[in-house]
């Protein structure tokens, strides 16, 4: 279980740390945007979808990775003050009863949407627009696979911590980056 936990931390950590440097691509494109409309009077809806594109393959994409370092809102009234075997119990439920239905959810109603965008190889209906959107939209089902991942990982080191096996909490054993 340590190793398949240690693996799904690993692939988290990897493609939140990927995800980050889109931001950086996202903040150079919209300078260029910037700098296009105010000092040479032009543009090109292209640029602008892009950066639309960056920002949601940053917040879906990274959203296992949040997960994982514990950087998703929650209601925090309790949970700081139990012991280990609590927050792993809180952990434990939560996932199988919060995050995966939800996961399974945005999957259900998302695949149909994502399958007709590729059917059709959807493109922008903007003139020279990207021709991406079906991609776009695969993030619908990105998104609840990579936290799904995570929360399989966040079960098992609960599932350890009930055991006596595991560390205090998830978040006390980083794994190394693939």
């Amino acid at each position: 279980m340590d190793k398949i936990s240690h693996f799904l931390e690993s692939l988290s950590e990897w493609s939140g740390r990927a995800v980050a440097w889109l931001t950086l691509l996202m903040v150079l494109i919209t300078f260029a945007v910037v700098v296009l409309r105010y000092g040479f009077d032009t543009g090109w809806i292209a640029m602008q979808e892009a950066i639309t594109y960056l920002h949601a393959a940053v917040f879906m994409l990274g959203a296992g990775y949040t997960l994982r370092h514990e950087g998703h809102v929650r209601v925090d009234i309790f949970y700081h003050r139990l012991g280990p075997r609590g927050k792993a119990i809180v952990d434990l439920l939560g996932t199988l009863l919060l995050l995966w239905p939800m996961c399974l959810f945005i999957a259900y109603v998302s695949w149909e949407y994502v399958a007709v965008s590729w059917e059709r190889l959807e493109t922008s209906n903007e003139p020279g627009g990207l021709p991406f959107v079906y991609l776009l939209k695969s993030l619908l089902l990105l998104m609840p696979l990579l936290l799904s991942l995570q929360g399989l990982a966040r079960f098992l080191q609960s599932l350890q911590v009930l055991r006596g096996r595991g560390p205090a909490t998830p978040a006390d054993d980083p794994p190394e980056v693939l």
